[in-house]
C-alpha cells in the first residue's frame, strides 16, 4: 500500500508542476497589457489566482501522502 501511495504522491508533485506553469503563463498573459501602459487583464489574474490555490492543495496532497515525512501531517 505505502508504494501505491508513494506512486500517487509522485503523479501529485507532476500535477502541481503542471499547475505552477499554468499559473504562470496566466501571470504572463495578464501582464502584456502593462507593456502599452495598459492595466493587467483582471480575468486572468482571477484565473491565475484559482490555479494558485488548486497547486497547494494538491501539493498538501503530495505531503500527506509522501512517505518520506516524519507522521504526513
Amino acid at each position: 500500500m505505502a508504494d501505491r501511495l508513494a506512486d500517487v504522491a509522485a503523479e501529485l508533485a507532476g500535477i502541481a508542476e503542471t499547475l505552477a506553469d499554468a499559473a504562470l503563463d496566466r501571470l504572463r498573459e495578464a501582464s502584456e497589457g502593462l507593456a502599452g501602459g495598459g492595466e493587467p487583464d483582471r480575468e486572468l489574474l482571477a484565473e491565475e489566482r484559482r490555479i494558485t490555490r488548486a497547486r497547494r492543495a494538491v501539493e498538501k496532497a503530495v505531503t500527506l501522502l509522501d512517505p518520506t515525512t516524519a507522521d504526513g501531517s
